[in-house]
């Protein structure tokens, strides 16, 4: 994260205070977000955890229980967050954000408007993207989630780069105050196509848009209504795929659905205790993991036409 306040920026470099939000690292697929306090407590399977302890220890470091079982303790970065946060709605991951970061051709200084904001797990990137004087302005027409959400940004030092609205998009539009002002405008709502034409009028000349939707059907018709304002228009599906690449034996490695993906790089010969080859040579293979994450929705970008 890049919080405006200097004294709050988070590095590895930044000692941990009371207050701060940490995301306590266990393995891989087993983090949490802990907000530390001098009393606090944090106790898993490695043991007992005093935030205490913590406190003057940079980001970054392994802390110790007293049976010898450790932690890691992380910055809240946006990748960590989109693992960590509470999921009041379906959210975007690494793969699509990224993707959607890129494509809106987000710099700092920026004005992004979205709709609508759910968990926020897109929104604490474009707060990233546009730090330190750029801002978001991020709407959804659920009340107790866009509080939550508030609430989330506060805790993550992100409240003074990012304003939550309660705001129906679909039906009312954005607020007429950022007409002409938006440089990108992400929407990821059930008929992206009705707020389409408000879009349109908030973003600058040549500003860019970006539709989250989860069926093509969706995609077909807020393309129909994007070419009325807007040109260059392309959809994009992200697959993510994780392999595990280690040494093995050929016919004994087969992934979840009995297919082998092998890489036939590097054959190790393996030498016996009395000196002589193995005839069986160990070859370097990969396999799909189980935890692989197919489709999700599809991205539809389109940019502003400059004759309207």
């Amino acid at each position: 994260m890049l919080p405006t306040d200097s004294t709050k920026t988070l590095s590895f470099k930044r000692c941990i205070t009371e207050g701060d939000l940490v995301i306590v690292y266990e393995r891989h697929d087993v983090m949490k977000a802990v907000q530390v306090s001098e009393k606090g407590v944090l106790q898993n399977r490695f043991g007992i955890f005093k935030h205490s302890d913590w406190i003057g220890k940079p980001f970054g470091s392994k802390i110790f229980s007293s049976k010898g079982g450790f932690v890691y303790l992380l910055a809240p970065t946006p990748e960590l967050w989109t693992l960590v946060l509470s999921h009041r709605t379906q959210i975007l991951y690494i793969a699509d954000i990224s993707f959607v970061v890129m494509y809106l051709e987000i710099v700092p200084g920026c004005v992004v408007l979205e709709s609508g904001t759910g968990s926020g797990s897109l929104s604490t990137s474009l707060a990233r993207a546009v730090a330190p004087h750029g801002h978001v302005y991020t709407f959804d027409f659920h009340e107790q989630r866009a509080a939550s959400a508030r609430e989330d940004f506060e805790h993550t030092g992100l409240s003074s780069l990012v304003t939550v609205g309660v705001r129906d998009i679909q039906g009312e539009g954005f607020p007429d105050e950022f007409s002409g002002r938006a440089d990108s405008v992400f929407l990821d709502l059930p008929q992206p196509w009705l707020a389409i034409p408000s879009a349109a009028k908030m973003l600058q000349q040549d500003g860019v848009l970006c539709s989250f939707s989860p069926c093509i059907e969706q995609v077909q018709r807020s393309c129909e209504t994007l070419k009325s304002s807007f040109t260059d228009i392309r959809t994009f599906e992200i697959l993510l795929n994780t392999y595990e690449v280690r040494e093995g034996h050929l016919p004994s490695w087969q992934d979840g659905d009995g297919v082998l993906a092998s890489l036939k790089g590097c054959k190790k010969r393996q030498r016996s205790t009395n000196g002589q080859e193995n005839s069986r040579p160990q070859t370097v293979l990969a396999r799909r993991m189980g935890e692989t994450r197919g489709h999700t929705g599809y991205l539809t970008f389109a940019r502003l036409s400059c004759i309207r």
